[in-house]
C-alpha cells in the first residue's frame, strides 16, 4: 500500500462555492510537484479525491460536508426501467477509446455543450484553453471515449481507468440530442465497461443534496456514498 502518510497537501483559501452559492469553499489539492501515480490516484479516489487537469483535490471545508464521494459498484448494479430506456435509445451509438487529444472536432462539441448547458457556470465562456487544461492531459491512464452514430460524434466521456475503477472525470455531448439523455447513457455505460473489465466501481464525483444539478447521481442504484471516511451502500 503506498505510503500516503508522506504526500503533500496544501488547502486553498476560502472561497466562494460553485455549488452553494452561500458558501465558502475550501480545497485542498495534492503537492503538484508529486508525479501522477494511478496507484497513488487510485487510493486517493477511495478517500474522495478527484482529478481536474493535472491535479488530484478534494474539498476541505471548514463549515459545510454537503459534497458527499458517490460511486457505483459496478458488478452490482442493476438499470431501472428508465435506464433501460436509455440504453436501448442509445444501442445505435459506437464507442472508440482513444488517447487525449487537441482536435476541432472535439472543441467544438465541449464549446456547444457549455454554451448550451453551463452557461451559468463558472465555465462559461468556453476557451481553447480551458479545454485543453481541463481534459487534454498526456496521462497514460486517461481515456477520451468517443460515441458516434455512423461518424457523427455525438458524446465524449473523459473517463480514468485506474486500478480500483473507472473515474468519470468529465462528459460532454451534442446538446441537440437531449431526448437521448447522452449524459446519462454515458454512465451507463462506463458502469458495463467497469464490470467487464472486473474493477470495483464507476467515481462519479460529489453528490450535493441541495444541489439541484447532482441530483441525478443518486439515480443509480446501488449507489455508495462516502461518509465518515467509509463507504456505504444505498439501495
Amino acid at each position: 500500500m503506498t505510503e500516503l502518510a508522506r504526500l503533500k497537501f496544501y488547502a486553498t483559501q476560502p472561497h466562494a462555492c460553485s455549488y452553494l452559492p452561500e458558501e465558502q469553499a475550501t480545497t485542498l489539492f495534492l503537492d503538484p510537484s508529486q508525479p501522477m501515480d494511478v496507484h497513488v490516484y487510485a487510493e486517493l479516489s477511495d478517500m474522495g479525491f478527484r482529478r481536474s487537469g493535472d491535479h488530484l483535490y478534494r474539498p476541505h471545508c471548514q463549515q459545510c460536508n454537503a459534497c458527499i464521494p458517490a460511486r457505483i459498484p459496478a458488478a452490482d448494479f442493476i438499470p431501472n426501467r428508465q435506464q433501460r430506456k436509455i440504453l436501448r435509445r442509445n444501442q445505435a451509438l459506437r464507442v472508440r477509446a482513444v488517447r487525449p487529444t487537441f482536435n476541432d472536432e472535439y472543441y467544438r462539441l465541449y464549446a456547444r455543450y457549455i454554451e448550451r448547458r453551463h452557461s451559468d457556470g463558472d465555465m462559461y465562456p468556453p476557451s481553447r484553453d480551458q479545454f485543453s487544461t481541463f481534459l487534454v492531459r498526456d496521462l497514460p491512464f486517461s481515456r477520451f471515449y468517443e460515441f458516434r452514430e455512423n461518424e457523427r460524434l455525438m458524446a465524449v466521456a473523459v473517463t480514468d481507468v485506474l486500478p480500483n475503477g473507472l473515474s468519470a472525470v468529465y462528459t460532454f455531448y451534442d446538446p441537440d440530442e437531449e431526448h437521448r439523455s447522452l449524459g446519462r447513457y454515458c454512465i451507463l455505460w462506463q458502469v458495463h465497461e467497469a464490470a467487464r473489465l472486473g474493477l470495483q466501481a464507476v467515481y462519479l464525483g460529489y453528490w450535493i443534496k441541495n444541489c439541484r444539478k447532482m441530483n441525478y447521481k443518486t439515480q443509480y442504484r446501488p449507489i455508495e456514498l462516502l461518509v465518515n471516511q467509509r463507504w456505504i451502500t444505498l439501495t
